[in-house]
């Protein structure tokens, strides 16, 4: 059966198991861009970089301010999504490295 749009949804099972679908979609999506936050945190280590890189924060947290707008979202509920995933993210990187910095030394 093919998504429904919000406003074809009759009853409250009906948008529950759009939202549902939604649901397992943004996590298969999130479970991709972790596995390119696994190969980035690889990357620095190899290259010595940090893990919090500041500048491609701001840009990629104003791309999809941009995104949201363009796409009729409130901007600010996606900032703070991101910023909450960034953060993780960095976090995640930082206890990487920090392994692995300490397994050579």
């Amino acid at each position: 059966m093919p998504p429904r749009k919000p406003e074809d949804c009759r009853d409250m099972s009906e948008v529950r198991a759009e939202i549902d679908r939604l649901d397992s979609a943004l996590v298969d999506l999130i479970a991709e861009r972790f596995g390119y936050v696994e190969r980035a945190w690889q990357i620095k280590l190899a290259a010595q970089q940090q893990a919090n890189v500041p500048w491609r924060n701001q840009q990629v947290i104003d791309k999809v301010r941009a995104k949201a707008t363009e796409r009729g979202v409130p901007p600010d509920l996606c900032e703070a999504l991101w910023r909450q995933m960034i953060g993780w993210f960095i976090q995640y990187e930082e206890e990487k490295l920090r392994d692995k910095l300490e397994q050579r030394g």
